[in-house]
């Protein structure tokens, strides 16, 4: 009798020991989600801590490192001043809860390497690089001392401008105008999310958690 009782005991250890050891999946998806927000973040305070607003450093013909603020939605879009930004800013803190919590049911859900693989590691992508944005929304401007919790701006630093042309002057609506691709000015956290969404468009049968 003794003797099972020590049995069941340690058995009921080993089991409290391994709810504590993470799960490959779970250790994997955090690995990479932590590793995307690091260097997001590490890039980004070189960046404002090193550059004038505007200043650039040319690395090849067609990349260069340029130092813009992104005070709004994509693009540096802003709608409705202050309360706009507000409103953004705590959007974004309750939809990286939600994308948290379906990434934490996918993971524990199916192995690592199970047949939700790609829309997982979509998911997890996509949630790395909102919390990276979310950072400089909710944290910088009171870090940086330029503005309240919640009214940061997103720092931008990747520009690619690999071709540019004037389209003929004959051309309806664009004639003599300057086209340049890639225009828009981007960080890690937005190509993060940029990655992660077309991993979900190709992998989105995958997130059906029936």
């Amino acid at each position: 009798m003794r003797q099972k009782t020590s049995q069941n005991n340690t058995l009921v250890i080993k089991n409290r020991r391994a709810s504590f050891i993470p799960k490959s999946g779970t250790l994997f998806y955090s690995i990479i989600v932590f590793l995307i927000i690091v260097l997001d973040q590490c890039l980004k305070v070189f960046i404002k801590t090193n550059f004038n607003l505007g200043e650039d450093l040319k690395i090849t013909s067609w990349f260069y490192l340029l130092f813009l603020e992104n005070n709004g939605f994509a693009f540096g879009y802003e709608f409705f001043g202050k309360g706009g930004k507000l409103f953004l800013s705590l959007f974004r803190v309750v939809a990286a809860i939600f994308i948290f919590f379906w990434l934490k049911r996918l993971v524990f859900r199916y192995n690592l390497f199970g047949d939700n693989a790609g829309a997982t590691l979509g998911l997890a992508c996509v949630f790395a690089g909102a919390v990276g944005n979310i950072i400089d929304s909710v944290l910088y401007g009171f870090l940086f001392d330029y503005a309240p919790l919640f009214h940061g701006k997103v720092v931008d630093m990747f520009y690619f401008p690999l071709f540019s042309w004037f389209w003929p002057s004959w051309f309806p609506i664009i004639g003599d105008q300057y086209f340049l691709f890639f225009r828009p000015v981007f960080n890690i956290a937005d190509a993060s999310i940029t990655i992660g969404a077309i991993l979900l468009f190709f992998f989105q049968k995958q997130l059906n958690l029936k």
